[in-house]
């Protein structure tokens, strides 16, 4: 498949066909977590049975969370329909998630819950987008509707869909639409302006993803039972995604969602689950200076073959740099530091001893043999050398600035030429080499889909070295009284 370059989330450059006027190529796994729910389930698999999408394309897995009584399939129902459990080793929509994704042979997953109506075109107008690149996800529209039990039966809801009259099934005035994506969308041109934290729109009651891509990201988190649709839509967002907001593809939810039927309990609930896993919801981390599980930037230090001193200089100044959530990643010969006996004076690992010893209790600071491509799931990596410090708050405002000009690439240049650093984004860095597989021209490729604006290094840092340690005798006095050796000082 041709990968179109789209810059940022400007999804406009691709042009869909119209419903009908194709043909479809891609195989489909529709994957539907179910925990009791069985009369809405059924409605979901009629409506699913009379799609416009070529039924050798589609298959339905519908994993059992643990209903009770156990789910069984219905008659009406797609012809490629499996029903699969989720195991006892966890439970919740994305344990079940992870368990239907695993056993689909989609090349594209769509996942609905089990309690929706989707119109006679909702699978095909998801698609259809997945046949123009291979790295979107594409965000269904959905209503939300009271329900009673006995409402509607499978056959009705199969012919309404299949005579493409799913619409006249509930009154529209009467819906509550899903007013975040709505406005987010309103505000950005249908997510075409959106920015980095596009992902935040991502809303599993109907959305869809290829397998391939949603496996790179790392695929659906099991251990989160609530909250799991917003932090996988950040790291797919991470994994280079783009976000297609598609408002013809639409289904009836059948009752209000859980975040509206408790939205106070819900939202207290997922914020120290999404605080700790999604970075860019920068709001729910102000003013806490303190460790995350996925930092903001990743800071990456080659250590090799600079003294322990200048080490220190840009570690601590990285810590320093303003930005409370940052991690350092020290690159050195961590793994060839045995406990032979040897000269610890004069070895030829001395440097690298003294800076793990140094950063051993210091949680932010890791240690590492190689960094890999990206620093993924972190949305930013800083490179530095060894001895070059930022200024006090520099990383902090270097950040800033490539957000409000929405770059990709941020070399730091000498005067003489050359890059000292760079600040890179790992979205667009993931994207890039999607695009360009062999990595040739991959900073041409960043330019093209996000930006590469280089500034003078001199403005954010400095390569000169740090003074000696003063060892004076008044500082050594300072030692003793510290130390409770000689009575303080009056302070004069």
């Amino acid at each position: 498949m041709a990968r179109p370059r789209i810059r940022h989330n400007d999804h406009g450059v691709l042009h869909p066909p119209d419903p009908g006027g194709w043909t479809p190529e891609l195989p489909v796994s529709v994957v539907i977590p179910a925990h009791d729910y069985h009369d809405r389930l059924d409605l979901t698999l009629a409506a699913l049975a009379a799609q416009s999408y070529p039924a050798e394309l589609l298959e339905v897995v519908v994993v059992d969370d643990g209903s009770t009584p156990p789910v069984r399939l219905p008659e009406i129902r797609p012809e490629r329909t499996r029903l699969v459990t989720a195991g006892p080793d966890g439970w919740g929509p994305g344990h079940a998630l992870r368990r239907g994704v695993d056993v689909a042979e989609g090349t594209v997953i769509h996942r609905l819950d089990a309690d929706m109506i989707a119109c006679r075109e909702e699978v095909e107008l998801h698609l259809r987008w997945h046949h123009l690149a291979d790295y979107l996800v594409v965000l269904g529209h959905r209503l939300m509707v009271d329900f009673t039990s006995g409402d509607l039966t499978p056959e009705q809801v199969r012919a309404s869909v299949a005579e493409g009259r799913s619409g006249e099934l509930y009154d529209p005035a009467g819906a509550t639409p899903n007013h975040w994506i709505d406005a987010v969308s309103g505000e950005t041109d249908g997510l075409r302006e959106a920015g980095p934290s596009v992902g935040t729109t991502l809303v599993g009651a109907s959305m869809s993803v290829p397998a391939d891509l949603l496996r790179a990201a790392g695929g659906v988190d099991p251990r989160l039972t609530h909250g799991e649709d917003t932090e996988l839509g950040y790291r797919l967002s991470q994994a280079g995604a783009v976000f297609v907001p598609e408002a013809g593809a639409t289904s009836w939810h059948l009752g209000a969602s859980g975040l509206l039927r408790d939205p106070e309990s819900t939202v207290r609930h997922n914020r120290p689950y999404l605080a700790d896993l999604v970075p860019t919801l920068r709001l729910a981390r102000r003013g806490v200076a303190r460790q995350w599980t996925v930092p903001y930037v990743d800071v990456v230090i080659d250590t090799r073959g600079a003294g322990h001193e200048a080490v220190c200089a840009s570690v601590d100044a990285a810590l320093a740099g303003g930005v409370p959530d940052v991690r350092v990643t020290l690159l050195g010969p961590w793994d060839e530091l045995g406990g032979e006996r040897r000269d610890v004076l004069a070895e030829e690992f001395v440097d690298a001893r003294l800076t793990r010893v140094h950063y051993r209790g210091e949680g932010r600071v890791r240690f590492a043999t190689s960094a890999g491509r990206d620093s993924f799931p972190v949305p930013f990596r800083f490179t530095c050398p060894a001895g070059w410090r930022l200024h006090p708050g520099a990383l902090a405002r270097l950040v800033r600035w490539s957000d409000v000009r929405r770059l990709a690439v941020v070399p730091l240049g000498l005067p003489e030429g050359g890059e000292l650093g760079r600040l890179e984004r790992t979205a667009l860095v993931r994207r890039a080499a999607l695009l360009s597989p062999d990595a040739s021209d991959l900073d041409g490729v960043l330019d093209e889909i996000g930006g590469v604006e280089g500034v003078d290094a001199a403005e954010w840092g400095t390569g000169e070295p740090p003074g000696p340690d003063d060892l004076s005798i008044d500082n050594l006095l300072t030692l003793l009284e510290e130390q409770g050796l000689r009575p303080p000082r009056a302070t004069p």
